[in-house]
């Protein structure tokens, strides 16, 4: 089952792509419902906030009146973490249960539309995080259409994550400053091209369609992108250690656009115990490798070689998981080309002029155009 964290700040239009995807067949499970749900009327939870911040919250309908807390917890930090210890815990437990009656069900794509995503360090959990964005300027206009004063708009803002860490918590960044037409159509592509054939790849455990071997011109983003890779993984796999490896971890090397990660464990039987881990973050299996005919000249023992390769399945982000026994000449192997290249400029030019040769020479052969490289690469080892 895929899961997206939806995000965005108050007033970015946010909920408007949750109805959007929830037209297009995701199924959204709303944090703001939730923590309806959570002190509705006789619930523990509004028996508790009422004992932490007065019962003069309580509205005659016999309901949390929300407007009067948000006023007191709202540019207080002592009073939201105080609110924020009674209802998360309660919040995550009934977002826990409706994920498993959603996966029982069978369901493709969830959407978790969480308003505080980015401040709660929630992007690890989920397959991928849409963030919804607008303009200042444009988000106190719809405020004031709510009800909300500039003075109130803009100390619930500040009370948020900035801009700075939405982009980079996000997969995709939705961009709601213009009209609802051209929202509909973002929204529109995002499910097409990338949620419902990721969720669809994640059910048959099917990684996504690759390309020809094609080098771009690196990219800043590469390393953005997979720290948040790396994040997930780590999350998944908490007993393992996470490296970005590969030309996508060396500043100013062209390569192809796949992001390579390497995962460390103690033991070819906890490489074996990742697989469904894996499987499940959207990292499917293609195969296990024992040795290789050039690099053994480094080290003879087959052992020292092996890993299991898993491909992700999401159609957006290309990206290959080695997964590795930690102290085996591979990883250490892997670790110490990439950071040969970062340091050494001459044998960061070599290495980018045979990858461009074999680019050229191998466009559909993914396995030519890498054994092409392996000579160099046991070169440039031996001499560190």
């Amino acid at each position: 089952m895929l899961t997206v964290g939806l995000t965005g700040g108050i007033g970015s239009g946010k909920s408007a792509v949750s109805a959007l995807l929830r037209e297009h067949g995701a199924h959204v499970v709303d944090a703001d419902v939730v923590a309806r749900e959570v002190v509705a009327p006789g619930t523990p939870g509004l028996a508790a906030v009422l004992a932490a911040f007065g019962h003069d919250l309580l509205a005659p309908d016999a309901s949390l009146d929300r407007p009067a807390l948000g006023e007191v917890v709202f540019g207080d930090d002592g009073a939201r973490e105080r609110l924020n210890a009674i209802v998360h815990p309660l919040i995550a437990g009934r977002t826990r249960l409706l994920f498993a009656a959603a996966e029982r069900d069978a369901v493709d794509v969830v959407v978790h539309d969480v308003p505080l995503l980015v401040e709660a360090d929630l992007g690890p959990s989920y397959h991928l995080v849409v963030v919804v964005h607008a303009p200042v300027e444009v988000r106190l206009v719809r405020l004031a259409a709510r009800g909300l004063t500039e003075p109130q708009a803009r100390a619930r803002m500040a009370a948020q994550a900035d801009d700075a860490a939405r982009r980079t918590a996000a997969d995709v960044w939705l961009d709601n400053s213009g009209s609802q037409a051209a929202l509909a159509a973002q929204v529109r592509f995002l499910w097409a091209d990338r949620l419902a054939p990721y969720g669809r790849n994640l059910a048959a455990c099917r990684p996504a369609p690759r390309g020809r071997v094609e080098l771009v011109a690196p990219r800043q983003q590469w390393a953005v992108e997979a720290a948040r890779l790396m994040a997930r993984l780590r999350r998944r796999c908490p007993d393992a250690h996470v490296e970005h490896i590969g030309s996508t971890a060396v500043p100013g090397l062209a390569a192809k656009d796949v992001l390579d990660l390497q995962v460390e464990v103690a033991t070819w039987a906890q490489v074996e115990e990742l697989e469904e881990p894996l499987n499940r973050a959207g990292f499917v299996r293609r195969a296990d490798v024992s040795t290789d005919p050039v690099r053994v000249e480094l080290d003879p023992d087959p052992e020292q070689w092996r890993k299991r390769v898993h491909l992700s399945v999401d159609p957006g982000r290309a990206a290959n998981v080695h997964v590795r026994v930690a102290g085996t000449t591979a990883a250490r192997a892997a670790v110490t080309l990439r950071d040969l290249l970062r340091a050494d400029e001459q044998a960061r030019q070599a290495y980018e002029a045979r990858k461009q040769r074999l680019a050229e020479q191998h466009r559909d052969d993914v396995d030519a155009y890498s054994e092409g490289k392996t000579d160099l690469i046991v070169a440039l080892l031996r001499h560190t």
